[in-house]
């Protein structure tokens, strides 16, 4: 396993590859180091001067922990204080926090996972992303842990950075579960509501936000590394867990939380609708594992590092960025250039050979830069020729990388085929975010851009443009190209029922904000096509 590789040294350090950082383990500064072979799972037998192993078993562990704790505790330096004193220090706490719930746990591992919390531990509690937090509540009120007494925050901070550190041990030993139907990384992180909204990710009524709030803001990350299990690309491709994820979570911190519509959780709903089309019946026993794997990857790095503001406000602004792409696709450049940059930072694609992993930025470039809504009319009259001649073949690479080029640009503007209640609330975060800009070109005596002028622009009049002029024409091609599948069905109820009621709202006579959301929530006079019918499509 490419993760195991280097996980020990000749001078005994153990490196954590999640962190990219070493830290010595009880090396005592009188002592060569020593170069035995150990087992993957084995701690090496390192002692010091004070005679303190940390190959022994646990009971008698801790007696010299503790023993040598009171030492420390009694006065002076005496002859049994060693340079384990001084780790003892460190550690103790957490030693005696967990040691109940780390009885079943092999010795080694035990001195294993114990060896760097202090240093490893600390730091993965500050990595944002990388684990799940805990329930706190839980840590506070469980019987199992009375030693946290009052649960104060500097050992609750502790424990919880201990048990992050016992999972990247575990993962990075090859320790993951691999029964039948796991979800391999998110077994033991996210239980409950999380994983059973994941068992349903396929479904096309499946609310995003909420899975973004019960994955703590790491819905991304985790719905890439479970779409990667479920189509088993990190075994085809041979991927370090660890940079996958490393890679991962640096595509999520470099989507900006503040823009209210192209972040993230953006991001993630791309990556999702992306994966329903991918199952779609015409075109899942075509794919190959390449190309799932570029579908999925320039779905969920397709706005990256977006700024908030539109291609006209920075060629008008002359933005560095309108210069260095010649005011041509200058954001889908960015966003690909970005994610090739990232690519190459956490060596995703390092084992692999030169041409191949040059070839895949390529395509993933190719797919990012088709999400240019300047360029819909192209995408759409060679989408349209293809069906009218009928002379798609899903056989030869070109088509399929075609079609995945129309199913990325399906999922990023598929917000208005959604059920009502999740579509609404991305129609108002996309407005909320035109309005923003609006108000900086307002403020610095800009030419305001179309859609941006709050006053004059209402949410329900740039839904019904956007919905006529972008987003129909798109699905009906669409539509026609599965032949139509239900899910195809179930999309083009959404979308027409939510344009009718965008053109309700529109010509209200009264269009005040509190009947806008009053009218929004009354229940859909006409059948079909709400969230029950969606509900069971695969």
């Amino acid at each position: 396993m490419p993760v195991l590789d280097g996980l020990w040294g000749p001078d005994l350090r153990m490196r954590d590859s999640g962190l990219g950082v070493g830290v010595e383990v009880g090396v005592c500064p009188d002592e060569a180091p020593r170069s035995p072979v150990w087992g993957p799972l084995r701690m090496p037998p390192v002692t010091c001067g004070g005679g303190l192993s940390l190959a022994l078993e646990l009971p008698a562990l801790i007696r010299q922990l503790r023993a040598a704790w009171r030492a420390r505790r009694g006065g002076p330096l005496g002859p049994e204080r060693s340079q384990a004193s001084t780790w003892v220090e460190a550690e103790k706490e957490d030693i005696d926090v967990v040691k109940h719930d780390l009885e079943d746990r092999s010795a080694h591992l035990e001195a294993d996972g114990r060896l760097n919390t202090g240093h490893a531990g600390v730091l993965l509690v500050e990595r944002r992303g990388s684990y799940p937090l805990i329930d706190l509540r839980i840590l506070k009120t469980s019987a199992q842990q009375g030693e946290v007494e009052s649960g104060t925050r500097r050992k609750v901070k502790r424990l919880l950075s201990f048990q992050r550190y016992c999972h990247a041990s575990r993962l990075l030993r090859g320790l993951v579960p691999h029964t039948p139907g796991s979800l391999h990384l998110l077994d033991d992180d996210y239980l409950g509501q999380a994983a059973h909204m994941l068992s349903k990710v396929g479904t096309w009524n499946f609310d995003i936000f909420l899975f973004d709030r019960l994955t703590n803001g790491n819905s991304l990350v985790t719905l890439m590394c479970h779409l990667f299990n479920v189509y088993g690309l990190i075994h085809h491709f041979q991927l370090d867990m660890v940079k996958l994820h490393r890679f991962l979570g640096m595509v999520q911190e470099d989507y900006h939380s503040q823009n209210p519509y192209h972040n993230a959780v953006h991001a993630a709903d791309v990556t999702q609708a992306m994966y329903c089309y991918l199952k779609e019946p015409k075109l899942a026993e075509q794919l190959s594992p390449l190309d799932v794997f570029l579908g999925l990857m320039a779905a969920a790095a397709h706005d990256v590092d977006h700024p908030g503001v539109n291609q006209p406000f920075l060629i008008k602004t002359r933005h560095h960025l309108a210069s260095l792409y010649q005011n041509t696709s200058v954001l889908e450049s960015h966003h690909w250039r970005s994610t090739v940059g990232m690519l190459r930072e956490s060596g995703l694609l390092s084992h692999l050979p030169a041409d191949i992993s040059q070839d895949m930025e390529q395509q993933l470039g190719s797919l990012i830069l088709a999400t240019d809504i300047s360029r819909q009319n192209e995408f759409l009259l060679t989408f349209r020729e293809h069906l009218d001649n009928q002379d798609l073949d899903l056989q030869l690479a070109s088509h399929r990388h075609f079609i995945l080029q129309i199913a990325l640009k399906c999922a990023d503007v598929c917000n208005p085929c959604r059920v009502w209640e999740l579509s609404r609330q991305w129609s108002e975060r996309v407005c909320e975010e035109f309005y923003r800009q609006g108000d900086l070109e307002r403020k610095f005596d800009l030419e305001i851009s179309p859609l941006c002028n709050q006053q004059a622009d209402s949410v329900p009049a740039i839904q019904i443009g956007f919905i006529s002029y972008i987003v129909e024409p798109l699905f009906e091609e669409w539509h026609r190209f599965t032949e139509p599948s239900p899910l195809s069905q179930t999309m083009m109820g959404h979308l027409h029922k939510n344009k009718a009621r965008w053109s309700r709202l529109r010509y209200a006579h009264t269009p005040s904000e509190t009947e806008t959301h009053s009218h929004a929530d009354e229940p859909e006079p006409e059948g079909g096509g709400g969230e029950e019918e969606g509900e069971d499509i695969p």
